[in-house]
């Protein structure tokens, strides 16, 4: 955790409210080792949390009230939680939308206001809207006194996303940001959301490689390629592509050239591919771990068709220093980030090497950086006094159906 940011955050909030806060939230963002547009799919996905999120600092309003500053947009919005309403889109909209799905689930909500501030890069493929819609309902837990279940919660904020903000996203970051576990990621289920938390292969790090290019999902071909793997499902009469082996697809598929196929071949394969990448990490198998991520970027790359100039020159890079045991691009595409899998021992060479190659190969400024897997959304602190109600941070693990 990032003291510095808590300290700022704290200091950014005396500024505002002229005192200290009642409670401090926090929810991470997530890089995903493996299983890439596979979410909604139906089918298996490997992301970890990671040590940068959002957070924040509230006290409560007696009234129904919203009231934020971004600390990252230096401004203040706010709403009223008994007439939500849709405007201009702005960072406002992520926590209206969680707020409307809350009310819609049936959540009696109250009002609060605080500051925010996110330290994942916007637009990086790290999910940084999934952390600030984490955080937020972590804030509407701790000032309602909602029973915090962390997989209800990851499925709320997914329908903000999608019926809100209008993003037809997948249930993957939601989930990683809710359920995250220190030193593991997690082998998430998409259509039972069922999930068993596996351990990283000891002596490896995950380096997270950001190109300096970005992509808003909403305008980009996301949506697209969903449509597409639909089809395909439609074809071979399957409610989604999990629902289909390789073998079978090769099979049956048309010679027609037409490009659903190729997208499905990506999808049927990446789950493949998932499911194995947990056996081999389950046995501490780095080496191999490795070789399936390389395999995923080149489906990505070549079938999917979701890279770009900057993201393959990126892990080109990455895949020629010895250190290197697999780097693919993460997250939706089109720009943002790729990781590596390196051994731990040569990380920071390994980081110096790839930043400076990349900067003369592409003369763009990379930012890159150590990827430790950490906790899910939580309630950090409270300063209320001993005798006024207040929130188990843990409450509800263990409801749904996550399995640990």
């Amino acid at each position: 955790m990032n003291q510095n940011i808590i300290k700022k955050l704290r200091a950014e909030f005396l500024t505002e409210f002229g005192e200290e806060p009642q409670w401090i939230v926090q929810a991470p963002g997530r890089v995903n080792l493996i299983g890439e547009h596979t979410d909604y799919n139906d089918g298996f996905v490997m992301p970890l949390a990671i040590d940068r999120g959002s957070f924040i600092a509230m006290r409560r309003r007696e009234d129904d009230l919203v009231r934020i500053r971004s600390m990252e947009f230096g401004e203040t919005k706010q709403f009223n939680l008994g007439c939500i309403k849709k405007d201009s889109m702005s960072w406002i909209e992520y926590p209206k939308g969680v707020a409307f799905a809350l009310q819609e689930e049936g959540f009696q909500l109250n009002g609060w206001e605080g500051v925010a501030c996110c330290d994942v890069p916007m637009g990086a493929s790290l999910s940084s809207s999934a952390s600030i819609e984490l955080a937020v309902a972590r804030a509407f837990a701790a000032r309602s006194g909602l029973e915090w279940n962390p997989i209800k919660m990851a499925v709320i904020c997914q329908k903000s996303e999608r019926q809100w903000v209008g993003v037809n996203c997948g249930i993957m970051d939601q989930m990683i940001s809710a359920i995250g576990r220190k030193d593991h990621a997690a082998l998430i289920d998409c259509r039972s959301l069922e999930a068993q938390h596996v351990p990283i292969p000891p002596g490896t790090s995950v380096v997270v490689m950001d190109t300096a290019t970005r992509r808003g999902l909403v305008d980009s071909a996301y949506n697209e390629r969903r449509s597409q793997c639909e089809a395909a499902a439609d074809f071979f009469g399957v409610k989604a592509l999990r629902d289909i082996t390789l073998g079978v697809f090769e099979a049956k598929v048309p010679t027609d050239g037409a490009i659903q196929w190729r997208r499905a071949r990506h999808v049927i394969s990446e789950i493949s591919r998932t499911l194995e990448a947990a056996e081999v990490m389950r046995q501490g198998d780095a080496v191999a771990l490795g070789k399936l991520m390389s395999a995923s970027h080149d489906s990505l790359r070549d079938d999917f068709e979701v890279t770009n100039d900057y993201l393959d020159a990126m892990v080109q890079i990455a895949r020629r220093k010895d250190s290197c045991l697999g780097a693919r691009m993460t997250g939706a595409g089109f720009g943002g980030c790729a990781i590596a899998l390196v051994r731990a021992s040569t990380a920071e060479r390994f980081m110096n090497a790839v930043a400076a190659e990349y900067r003369k190969e592409s003369g763009l400024a990379p930012k890159i950086y150590l990827c430790s897997a950490s906790a899910g959304a939580d309630f950090m602190k409270s300063c209320l006094p001993k005798s006024t109600p207040s929130v188990d941070s843990r409450a509800g693990l263990r409801t749904g159906s996550l399995t640990i």
